[in-house]
């Protein structure tokens, strides 16, 4: 049997029924159904703290903290939405609740508040209650991250999305509220301290989370599967070519929800530590699949331009904490965020089978509208990025919402300009065809040429002719054209600023 990297022995498949550690509680996971969320999972337990609002990851009323590797320490406690992921993927896991937080009262009293909720009540951040436990469980990660209250010590001035005590106004992004306001939720959210040293979840941090199991979890004709590691898992896809694979579910739990999609058998791959890995060396920096948006985030700290101006702009928090590289691309979607970011990096796919790897530029893997190269069986191991990385790059994300909105298009721009002269263009485009395209005659128009306000407009007008964008209700066609042409001239004027300054 073996072992995963923090020491924790796997449990073989079938060997101990499926369960899940809810607050502090071993919990089976027995009757529920493979496609169970675990927000039914918890209320059907009697958790209704747990809510569901919109059962898409927008809402984040559903939000649940989960133990996760940590980046600073062994522990992360994560916020994930519990409408989305399947309680079979936590299972051998271990969650925390808004009922969870608060401290047992002695000899059976009344339980005290954990500081996150005591400042929400004397603030007023709740009204009809409904989102209130969401944001605890959202506000109550960023007060348990590590060097939150660090970053607020060392003179950094606080600005309008960082509080004085650190707290990051970033982590409430996928968390709404209909009528209290969101004045008093902030003003909660900037006046929690430092979590005290006999806090049991700030201790917990520093113990490595539960590792990865091996599941087969099997109900009402359907199967929850996970392997422990990836050349198991290639032989289970090439047995059973017709599974669904999931890695943080934030699409696939939205088709289970809205679209009442079933699977006979869905395969897990998030916790394999082969798509886990994240390598950075001179000539390449290679990405795990199954490494969450905010895990690439923190650990990359913003090593690669490019990709640190897309994480904020990329869904919420929430959705951030589960959501994969490998899930955005595996997807095909046309409008996905990180396509067009890795295409103007010059980035390709490793793709991994039960009979070996190769290597795809990403410019040639799709194929058509959520079609791709991928053969049956394969799975997107890594996202290598070529170094050196471009010096002037930028993305542009045009949304009616500012967070957590999917885009009416998305622009990423990276050039090398020497001497005043663009030696190398790469644009990457989403939402105007029905894949993610690299801009080629607009790169061809700006390379060799002068950085100047007419190469820059020359260059706009090839751009607002590429792609077949479409109208539709975020935004019309011409609006997508004109867009495409604004990005370029605005990165030409932030470039030509940050130089006469």
């Amino acid at each position: 049997m073996s072992a995963p990297s923090d020491g924790v022995p796997e449990r073989g498949p079938g060997t101990v029924g499926a369960r899940i550690t809810v607050n502090g509680e071993e919990t089976p996971l027995a009757p529920a159904a493979p496609h169970t969320t675990t927000l039914d999972f918890l209320r059907e337990r009697g958790l209704t703290g747990t809510k569901e609002g919109c059962a898409e990851g927008e809402c984040g009323a559903c939000s649940v903290l989960v133990a996760r590797p940590g980046v600073d320490k062994p522990t992360d406690w994560v916020a994930v939405n519990a409408c989305l992921v399947p309680a079979a993927a936590l299972d051998g896991q271990e969650i925390v609740t808004s009922e969870g937080l608060a401290t047992p009262g002695a000899a059976g009293g009344t339980p005290e508040l954990h500081p996150v909720q005591e400042e929400m009540a004397v603030r007023g951040g709740s009204q009809c209650g409904y989102c209130t436990p969401g944001f605890v469980c959202s506000m109550a990660a960023e007060y348990y991250r590590p060097g939150r209250c660090a970053h607020a010590a060392d003179g950094t001035e606080p600005d309008a999305e960082h509080g004085p005590n650190g707290f990051d106004l970033h982590a409430l992004s996928g968390n709404l509220c209909r009528c209290t306001g969101y004045r008093p939720i902030r003003d909660a959210a900037f006046a929690v301290g430092a979590p005290a040293d006999e806090d049991p979840l700030a201790r917990r941090r520093e113990q490595a989370p539960p590792g990865p199991v091996s599941t087969e979890y099997a109900r009402d004709g359907a199967t929850f599967l996970r392997r422990s590691s990836l050349a198991a898992t290639l032989e289970l896809l090439r047995e059973r070519p017709d599974a669904v694979v999931v890695a943080g579910s934030t699409d696939w739990g939205v088709e289970v929800n809205i679209r009442s999609r079933r699977a006979g058998c869905v395969v897990a791959v998030d916790r394999l530590p082969e798509l886990r890995e994240l390598r950075t060396g001179p000539d390449a920096v290679e990405i795990g699949a199954a490494l969450t948006l905010t895990e690439i985030e923190r650990r990359l700290d913003g090593e690669v331009p490019l990709l640190a101006e897309l994480f904020p702009q990329f869904a919420s928090r929430l959705i951030r904490n589960g959501a994969t590289l490998g899930g955005n691309l595996g997807t095909g979607s046309p409008i996905g965020d990180s396509p067009p970011v890795l295409l103007a990096l010059e980035a390709s796919v490793v793709l991994a089978g039960a009979d070996g790897e190769r290597e795809v530029p990403l410019a040639e893997y799709f194929t058509g509208y959520r079609q791709s190269v991928r053969r049956p069986g394969e799975l997107i191991r890594a996202v290598r990025i070529p170094r050196p990385l471009s010096r002037v790059t930028a993305f542009h994300k045009i949304a009616k919402r500012r967070f957590d909105d999917i885009s009416s298009v998305a622009v990423a721009l990276a050039l090398d300009i020497e001497d005043g002269v663009v030696r190398k263009a790469r644009i990457g485009l989403g939402g105007v065809a029905a894949t993610p395209i690299r801009a080629l005659v607009a790169e061809a128009a700006l390379e060799g040429r002068p950085w100047t306000a007419d190469t820059a407009e020359a260059a706009a007008r090839e751009l607002r002719a590429a792609g077949t964008p479409m109208d539709d209700h975020r935004a019309s066609a011409a609006y997508r054209s004109e867009m495409l042409g604004q990005s370029l001239l605005k990165l030409y004027a932030q470039t030509t600023e940050a130089v006469s300054s």
